[in-house]
Formats: structure tokens, C-alpha cells, sequence
């Protein structure tokens, strides 16, 4: 009975649609290979067991990792996650390079440090050492970087001189170089995303070996003779390039391009300013250097001939009309006797001057606009064109500025007599001298000073009559031969030249001494002027003795300049 029953339970259970169809009968048609005919078997239950346990591990393994992933090393591998990663780096352009004529270097790069990325390392700008050719040179600032390691200054930058006036042509471009890294900060490649292109190297004119024998002449006699600073040029009279241009005291190119504290507060405190480039912003009272220039203007406004003699008695006086007793005295520097246009050029007499500047007794003047025009005509109390180098203009005076400057006080004679030596308000640069002396050498082409080597002269005509200029070249080379200028009348080259001296200060305690020229005399090839600043009043040597010691050096060191080519 129990049998029975277990038997009926058995057979309650639900019959499956494919068995009631299922018999020996059709059986055979199925096709067995495609599973047709035959029952399905349920999952044992130690399969499912095995399943499920394996199926547990894997969750538990993946868990466990996760969490070792997450809060066990979570930061570390954060960090490392973060350092994973694609850079871009700088790759810095190579600065162009300065060179002189020749073709020496005067600024260039050198990379002081290698590593396997192009153009990464520590590259600094280096500066020859080469005395007198800091402030035509200049000097640059570095690329900088900020606390964090981030360039905010990407490249080098001029700061003055050639390296700030050619700074878009030496600057090149800057590249960028892609790198990746793994976990550990280990680079895996790189790629250049895009190359550097190098600044353009710029060849100037100025010839670096004489420009520092130019330096160490004024530098000499300065100290020598107690000048404070001075200054000197030396021109090409036929394109305008400038072979030298120097000035004196220097600051080193090199030590502010490496961002010396200490050496910028020295520089900054010096009381000689050599920040100052006098040779191109210096303003000077010019004194006797304007004498051949105001001797063409009398010449070709027909004011005197070249062959009329003026007396010079050591002193002319003028009627005051406030006081007949008291007359205007207006000395000369000398008793220089009769004096014609060569002569009153070689000696330098200041009654000739004054009396074809502004006129006296029986000889007519030529006026202070007369003078004014034909000074400017020659260059002074304008821009000379050295295009980011200087602006400065000095000062011609003219009753329009007088009365700016001294409001109710009316022009005189006696301003105009002062005007024609050079001295009363009038101020010139070294710059200006010696465009306006190239000039007088070259025939009346008033050129624009270049720095840049073998560029296409500009230049204007100053207006003059060659016959007027010719009378003042033999003037210049009287004062060298039988004048005032002695010093620089050397045996191995001819030279014409003018020499000057300006009184400074409250009580003229002080004097500027100047000497402009030109040579060879025969066949003009280049002019100079040099200045030498506030020294004693009364000081006997002078600029011209800086000219005679340049002049030696040109002839031992360099003497292809003094020769005479037709």
C-alpha cells in the first residue's frame, strides 16, 4: 500500500508536450546528430555547485582588487595615473648670432648642458670679449620660468643694443616636442609635434678689433687726463656703415645677460652713467668742430671769400646801447693776426667766426637764420636716421628758442657771435659730428649711419658748393699740417681735421675737448669724431691725443684702413 502510494506520487508529476509524442514508434525518423528525439537531461546539482563556486572566487578575486586598487594604494597609484601621461615640451630656437665684418662673433649661443631631447637644456647667450662694443652689442634677457617650473618667458629678449633693434631677425621660433611617460616616469617615445627655426644670424659693420682699439685710446687719455667719459665713431664716407662706435664707460653684455644683482647695482650707481651711449645720445656743445661748416655756408651765401683776411687782435667790442662805456667784449682764444678762410680754419680764430657768423663794422654776417639752416643742412639738430639705435636731436639755437628757454630776454648779437664757434645753447651728438664731417670728405652726401654690413647707402645733398667744401677740406688739413690739429699729423697717413673745445658747468670749471676729421686726405675713405667729457678746464691734452693714439694702433694693427686708394 505504501508502495502505492509512492507510485502515484511518482506519477502526478507533469509530462513533458515532446513525451506524449515521444515512442518506439516514430523515434527512428528523428534525426539524432541535430539533438531531434531525444530528452532533455536537467544540470546536475554538483555541477551547478562547482559552477557557482568558481563563479564566487572570481567576484572575490576582482573585489579584492578593487579594493587594494581604491583604499589600500588609492594614492599612490593616483599619482602614478596622473604622471601617465602626454607632455609638451619647448624646444627652444637657437638665437641668431652677431658677428662683425669679418665675420668674428660678438654674440652667439652656447648650450651648457645635453640631454636626449632636441633642443631642451640650458642654452645661455655668450658675448665676446671684445672691450668697447657692449653698447652697440647690447644684451639679451634669458627664457624665465615661474615658481611651478611654467616658462612665462619663452624666449630670449633683447634688451638694448643690436640685440634689441634686430630682435624679430635673431629670435627665430620656438618648437614644441610631444613625450610620453608610463606609471613609473619612464619615457615610452617621443615625436617633434613642430621643429625650432633658428634666428637669422646678422653680419654688422663694425669692424671689432678696431672698434676696441678706438675704446682703449679714449679709455687712456680719459683716465689720463681726467675726463669723465668720452665717446668715438669712425664711418665709411661713402656707404654710411659704421666701422666703429664706442663708448666710454661700458657695462659687460655678458654680466647683465646673466642677471647679476650685484653687478646692476654697481653699474647703476656709477656716477659716470654707462648705461649712457654717448656715442649716439650724448649731447655735447660741439665749440670750434662747426667752423668748416659755417665756413662753406659763408662761402656759397657770399658773405666773404675765401682769399679776404680778417684781423684778429686777440678781441672785438661791440657798443652796449645801454651803456657807451661800457662796451661787449668778444675775445678770441689767441692773438691769430690776418687770417683768410684756410688759415682761420687751421688756427681756429674765433673773431673771423664771429664776425662771418653775425657780422662786424664792415663785414656782413651771415645771421642766425642763415646759420641755423646751414647747420641743419649739415645734419645737426635732426634725427641722423640710425633707426632704433637714437632719436635724439639736440639744439640749434634761434630766437624762437631762446624765448622758450629764457622767456623776455631778446636775442642778441652777442648769441649769434656764440652760435657761429659752437657754444651758447648748441648741442650736437657724436653721431651727428660725424655724418656731418663724412659729408664735408665725400663731397655733400649726408649719409645715413648703418650698422648693418654691406647695406644700400642713403643719403641727401647738403646743398654746398663743391668749391665751398674743397676751401674747407684744405682749411682742416692746413690745421693738421701748420694749425692746431699737429697731433695727428702722423708720417704714414694724411689726415684733415678740426678740433674743438666747449666750456661745462656753473662756472665753466669744467671743458669737453672734441676732435673731428677725415683720411686719407687724398682720397677720403673714412671720418671719425671723438669726444672726451668733463674734464679740468684748461686741460691741455685732449681728444686729439686719443685721435694720434687710435691713429698709431690703425697703423700697427690694422693699417688697411689708411691706405690711399684711388
Amino acid at each position: 500500500m505504501a508502495w502505492f502510494r509512492h507510485s502515484a506520487r511518482r506519477r502526478s508529476q507533469e509530462i513533458a508536450p515532446d513525451e506524449i509524442f515521444l515512442d518506439s514508434y516514430n523515434l527512428p525518423s528523428y534525426d539524432t546528430l541535430h539533438f531531434e528525439g531525444r530528452l532533455e537531461q536537467p544540470i546536475r546539482r554538483q555541477t551547478l555547485a562547482v559552477v557557482g563556486g568558481f563563479v564566487a572566487m572570481l567576484f572575490f578575486a576582482f573585489g579584492a582588487r578593487a579594493w587594494n586598487l581604491m583604499f589600500t594604494n588609492g594614492v599612490a597609484y593616483a599619482t602614478q595615473a596622473a604622471e601617465n601621461q602626454l607632455t609638451v615640451e619647448l624646444l627652444f630656437a637657437d638665437r641668431g648670432a652677431l658677428k662683425d665684418r669679418a665675420g668674428v662673433d660678438l654674440a652667439y649661443n652656447v648650450r651648457a648642458a645635453s640631454t636626449t631631447v632636441p633642443g631642451a637644456g640650458a642654452v645661455v647667450r655668450a658675448y665676446s670679449a671684445y672691450r668697447g662694443v657692449a653698447h652697440m652689442v647690447g644684451y639679451t634677457k634669458p627664457p624665465a620660468k615661474d615658481t611651478s617650473g611654467v616658462y612665462y618667458q619663452t624666449s630670449f629678449v633683447g634688451i638694448d643694443g643690436a640685440e634689441r633693434v634686430f630682435d624679430g631677425i635673431l629670435s627665430g621660433k620656438n618648437g614644441r616636442i610631444l613625450t610620453e611617460t608610463d606609471a613609473r616616469g619612464d619615457i615610452v617615445s617621443q615625436s617633434a609635434e613642430e621643429s625650432p627655426i633658428a634666428g637669422s644670424t646678422l653680419k654688422l659693420s663694425i669692424d671689432a678689433g678696431v672698434t676696441q682699439g678706438l675704446y682703449d685710446a679714449i679709455a687712456a687719455r680719459a683716465s689720463g687726463s681726467n675726463f669723465q667719459a668720452g665717446a668715438g665713431v669712425l664711418m665709411d664716407i661713402d656707404t654710411g656703415e659704421l666701422i666703429a662706435l664706442t663708448s666710454y664707460p661700458e657695462y659687460s653684455s655678458q654680466i647683465l645677460s646673466e642677471g647679476s644683482a650685484k653687478a646692476l647695482a654697481a653699474l647703476t650707481e656709477d656716477k659716470r652713467e654707462p648705461f649712457l651711449d654717448r656715442a649716439v645720445d650724448g649731447l655735447y656743445a660741439p665749440g670750434s668742430i662747426v667752423k668748416p661748416f659755417i665756413a662753406v655756408a659763408a662761402l656759397d651765401e657770399g658773405v666773404i671769400d675765401e682769399h679776404k683776411q680778417i684781423l684778429s687782435t686777440g678781441s672785438i667790442s661791440v657798443p652796449n646801447p645801454y651803456d657807451k662805456a661800457r662796451p661787449t667784449v668778444f675775445k678770441d682764444w689767441r692773438v691769430n693776426g690776418w687770417t683768410d678762410m684756410r688759415r682761420a680754419i687751421a688756427v681756429s680764430s674765433d673773431i673771423y667766426f664771429y664776425e662771418v657768423g653775425g657780422g662786424f663794422e664792415g663785414q656782413p654776417g651771415l645771421g642766425i637764420d642763415r646759420l641755423g639752416q646751414w647747420i641743419r643742412a649739415f645734419g645737426f639738430g635732426e634725427d641722423v636716421g640710425f633707426l632704433g639705435f637714437s632719436n635724439q636731436v639736440g639744439t640749434i639755437p634761434s630766437p624762437a628758442w631762446k624765448e622758450v628757454t629764457f622767456p623776455g630776454d631778446p636775442w642778441r648779437i652777442g648769441n649769434t657771435y656764440h652760435t657761429s664757434i659752437g657754444q651758447y645753447g648748441m648741442q650736437v651728438t657724436p653721431l651727428q659730428a660725424v655724418r656731418a664731417v663724412a659729408a664735408l670728405a665725400n663731397g655733400g652726401r649726408l649719409l645715413t649711419p648703418t650698422l648693418v654690413a654691406s647695406s644700400t647707402p642713403y643719403s641727401r645733398s647738403v646743398g654746398a658748393s663743391s668749391e665751398a667744401m674743397q676751401v674747407a677740406r684744405e682749411g682742416m688739413r692746413l690745421g693738421v699740417t701748420d694749425g692746431i690739429a699737429v697731433a695727428v699729423n702722423t708720417p704714414y697717413v694724411s689726415v684733415a681735421a678740426k678740433t674743438g673745445t666747449a666750456q661745462v658747468g656753473v662756472k665753466n670749471e669744467y671743458m669737453n675737448s672734441w676732435m673731428i676729421g677725415f683720411f686719407p686726405y687724398e682720397h677720403p675713405r673714412y671720418a671719425y669724431a671723438v669726444v672726451l667729457e668733463r674734464g679740468p678746464a684748461g686741460t691741455a691734452v685732449g681728444a686729439s691725443a686719443a685721435v694720434r693714439a687710435f691713429l698709431d694702433w690703425l697703423n700697427t694693427n690694422a693699417p688697411q684702413y689708411l691706405e690711399v686708394v684711388p
